[in-house]
């Protein structure tokens, strides 16, 4: 992947203990796992909980959100026989958005030194992307030196004039201050933070798509996470704020049921395109407000009726995808592939109806370079998670932001002098 110079925060050693929390809107899930060889991992312990005070990303109560994480940390923790400290988390509150900045240094006009790559990529730190603004990850996407463009890895080479094609991304430095502060009640310290679409893009894509180009499209709880890579890197990420917890509230209201029974509805009979047999076919629905043990508070409806709520929604999803890709300015990048994972994609048909939406070749993705993920927990949902594994060992190209960095100010240009009294 070309130039390695970037700051690395410590990577584990053989032996050593890698944490990932997945901070979702349905659920949330912990993972340890154990280094075995460089860039090889086994899941060592897992733990899931239902999310409470979390709601399409955002965490709206602290208490009931640190209860959440805390189980889910606790139940890994008994799993692995491991107490952590540290963990890599996610990052799908705030907003994040996606940046392009060229950055031009000068440098000696000797060969290129790895000081020289980072001063240009430190440059991305001191370009204002908006009020109130933290930067979560600054990716090189290629450099030029004296004009020339197109070069991977400029280390080594003579000129006078360094730049750098950076894709930055940032999000709300409210909205990290108030996870790096519930995941501190939970006794934990934030070692670094990944945006939910570069993770889920990590687990799910295989090395070809990453460098010929592909679109990942994880379709959560609270929201549709999507991310574009192109020759190897993340090139932007985007968001639909619609996911399977839109679905399940559209069947209780279609359906007159409570959302548990709708959930339970769309788990055991839904699927995301009508099929002929489905006319036929009778379910028991119960009705909200009635005595279920009576017999009498249940209403009968052809299951036809159920898909056919849950295909205006998964339509309206994919829609609103195709329409981010083609507004996101790297729609060529994206070329025929999609890969869909997270837990709404599990719908029977759902690839079949995302085909023509898209009009891209599509397939469903799990993750699959874990090593130790079972059943259970090696399938779509577990996208993100994985994600977050593979990223806390990887080489990485870009800047890595810490968690103590993301909320360290407000804005992007305090943290300049940080940066450069600790690498240059």
């Amino acid at each position: 992947m070309g130039f390695n110079g970037a700051k690395k925060p410590k990577r584990p050693a053989r032996g050593g203990i890698v944490t990932a929390l997945d901070v979702g809107s349905t659920k949330v899930c912990c993972v340890i796992a154990r280094m075995e060889e460089p860039g090889s991992l086994r899941v060592i312990g897992v733990g899931h909980q239902i999310a409470t005070g979390i709601r399409a990303g955002t965490i709206i109560d602290m208490e009931a959100a640190e209860t959440s994480i805390g189980a889910a940390v606790h139940a890994a923790e008994q799993m692995a026989g491991e107490t952590v400290h540290d963990v890599v988390v996610n990052l799908s509150m705030g907003q994040p958005r996606s940046h392009a900045f060229t950055a031009t240094v000068p440098v000696s006009g000797q060969e290129v030194t790895e000081g020289d790559i980072r001063r240009a990529m430190a440059h991305a730190r001191t370009l204002q992307a908006g009020p109130d603004q933290a930067l979560i990850h600054t990716i090189p996407l290629g450099f030029s030196l004296d004009g020339s463009r197109g070069i991977r890895d400029p280390k080594g080479m003579s000129g006078h004039s360094l730049g750098a094609q950076l894709h930055v991304v940032t999000a709300a430095a409210g909205a990290i201050r108030t996870l790096h502060a519930c995941i501190a009640r939970c006794h934990l310290n934030i070692e670094s933070i990944v945006v939910s679409p570069f993770a889920s893009g990590l687990a799910c894509l295989v090395e070809d798509e990453m460098e010929m180009g592909a679109a990942c499209v994880d379709i959560g709880g609270g929201g549709t996470t999507i991310s574009i890579f192109a020759e190897g890197n993340l090139v932007w990420t985007g968001f639909v704020p619609l996911g399977g917890r839109h679905v399940t509230n559209d069947i209780a209201h279609g359906l007159a049921t409570p959302l548990v029974h709708a959930e339970r509805l769309k788990v055991l009979y839904g699927s995301a395109r009508v099929n002929p047999a489905d006319e036929r076919e009778m379910i028991e629905v119960p009705q909200i407000g009635e005595d279920e043990r009576s017999g009498s508070g249940t209403a009968s409806h052809p299951r036809s009726f159920l898909v056919s709520i849950i295909q205006a929604r998964m339509e309206e999803i994919f829609e609103e995808v195709r329409s981010a890709i083609e507004q996101s300015g790297h729609a060529r990048l994206v070329g025929r592939r999609v890969v869909l994972t997270g837990g709404a994609s599990q719908l029977p048909n759902t690839r079949d109806m995302a085909a023509p939406i898209l009009d891209k070749q599509v397939r469903i993705a799990r993750p699959t370079r874990i090593a130790g993920l079972n059943e259970a927990h090696g399938g779509p949902a577990f996208a993100t998670v994985a994600g977050l594994l593979l990223h806390a060992v990887r080489n990485p190209t870009e800047l890595m932001v810490t968690g103590h960095e993301a909320v360290a100010s407000t804005g992007l240009i305090g943290r300049v002098g940080l940066w450069l009294r600790e690498n240059l």
